[in-house]
């Protein structure tokens, strides 16, 4: 099981993502978020960076971060997007959430255990979120 490194930062390489792919409206960060971290909503109704260390809330996925996001301030979340991401990376392989915080492994994780993207080619991933 390996980390999936950012390279830079990450950004939308979708062209135009539809409305429908954005997650909730006026949603604000419970934590410091960063450009293509993994994240859920919390019960409270803040984003909070996913983990998949253990089973429960905090290892789903609803979507991804495509910007940075202080603590309390409005988040940018999407799902069924692709995203510039790493370097190097393997097309195919899927993607779960690693035990780090936001970031995305090569494979499940006690809490990540379905995979919540893929990636699309050496630079680019696709994010589905959780099931």
């Amino acid at each position: 099981m390996a980390l999936i490194a950012k390279t830079g930062t990450p950004s939308m390489s979708s062209v135009v993502p539809e409305q429908a792919h954005v997650i909730g409206s006026g949603l604000k960060a419970g934590e410091a978020i960063a450009a293509g971290d993994l994240v859920y909503i919390a019960a409270n109704g803040s984003v909070m960076r996913s983990n998949g260390t253990a089973a429960g809330v905090a290892a789903k996925v609803r979507g991804i971060a495509v910007k940075a996001a202080p603590n309390g301030e409005a988040v940018d979340v999407y799902r069924n997007i692709e995203m510039r991401y790493g370097a190097g990376m393997v097309p195919g392989t899927d993607l779960f959430a690693f035990t780090t915080a936001g970031a995305l492994g090569d494979a499940a994780t006690v809490g990540g255990t379905a995979p919540i993207g893929f990636v699309v080619d050496a630079t680019r991933i696709f994010i589905h979120g959780s099931n």
